[in-house]
């Protein structure tokens, strides 16, 4: 599942940005960089998270091949590892979260966004046991969260609602399965988690969400970005991959059951368990991605978010450089969309 400690994910970044300078990251993604419709093969990666199982879909029901795409669909079990492939230039793109995207581009990655997948509407929660009952009653409390990970900033969020920070809680570092898992053997009071290992988490008996991203609106969405190098020099390739989508969209809405079983097969569930997913995860539309890129002032417009999430992540130390967000967001392809 998504999956990604800060500190590896910035280590790796300043490794091939700053460490070995710009020859060894261009001999790093030199094998994947000349890429486009039809011709050689770009990788793209994606992980366990409902909003991305998608490209599941479009690589079994051919429709990469429908859009002239030569493409190796690349499965990360560990989120983490997607996460640092795309920034070392390792792969071409992958579906990734909005502020696991700014901490890449803070620490050096040249990424560019063409296409939100989701937003996060439930399905990533902060869980406790029996006893706790509000965000408040966390004080003093041990809360497992793996740092620098959506939940965490899930968690952030919640605490200073109620007028709380992370110092008034006692953080438990902890990647997300093992931190689910400590919480359901007890081993912690609270933790921040995301499906399925949320629902790992609430079989302990006796606990209850106490926040989830469906009180936070907009807060956390999740996207396509490729280099930003393969997007200047391969328009054709992102147009044909952001078309693909949408295909895969209408594909699923045509064909629900066969589609609910690929992706519930790729998530290792049961097809019971991956629709109880669904009103946590809210698939984009092409009209939401329209209006999601309009530049606007409220969480529902990427330019407002991205903005907030980086004044969140310097204020609570997450990042101690702003990440610029100039050529972040690129609506062309987007726009450009067959209508059907």
């Amino acid at each position: 599942m998504r999956s990604r400690p800060y500190g590896r994910l910035m280590t790796a970044v300043l490794c091939a940005v700053s460490l070995f300078g710009v020859t060894a990251l261009s001999a790093c993604s030199s094998s994947t960089a000349s890429a486009g419709g039809g011709g050689d093969k770009i990788t793209l990666g994606f992980s366990a998270w409902p909003g991305w199982f998608p490209w599941q879909v479009a690589e079994e029901q051919g429709l990469f091949k429908k859009n002239n795409v030569n493409i190796e669909l690349k499965y990360f079990d560990s989120y983490t590892d997607s996460i640092n492939a795309l920034s070392t230039g390792a792969i071409d793109g992958n579906s990734q979260t909005l502020n696991d995207t700014l901490a890449a581009v803070s620490g050096g990655a040249k990424e560019t966004i063409i296409l939100v997948n989701d937003n996060s509407t439930g399905n990533d929660k902060i869980i406790a046991r029996d006893g706790i009952n509000s965000i408040a009653d966390l004080k003093g409390k041990k809360v497992a969260v793996e740092q620098g990970l959506v939940d965490h900033y899930l968690l952030l969020l919640a605490l200073r609602e109620a007028n709380m920070t992370e110092k008034d809680v006692q953080l438990v570092p902890m990647e997300t399965g093992a931190a689910a898992a400590a919480f359901k053997g007890g081993q912690v009071d609270a933790v921040g988690a995301f499906q399925p290992f949320a629902d790992t988490a609430l079989s302990r008996q006796g606990s209850k969400a106490l926040a989830t991203s469906a009180e936070f609106p907009g807060a956390i969405p999740d996207h396509l970005a490729l280099k930003a190098d393969l997007v200047k020099s391969k328009p054709q390739l992102a147009q044909a991959l952001v078309n693909t989508w949408f295909d895969t969209i209408k594909w699923i809405k045509d064909n629900k059951d066969k589609a609910t079983e690929i992706m519930a097969k790729r998530g290792g569930s049961t097809v019971e368990a991956y629709k109880a997913f669904d009103s946590g995860t809210t698939i984009f539309t092409l009209q939401q991605n329209l209006d999601a890129f309009t530049p606007g002032t409220t969480p529902e417009h990427l330019n407002h978010q991205a903005q907030s999430v980086v004044d969140f992540m310097m204020s609570t130390g997450l990042t101690q450089k702003a990440p610029s967000l100039d050529g972040l967001f690129d609506d062309t392809f987007v726009k450009a969309v067959p209508k059907s």
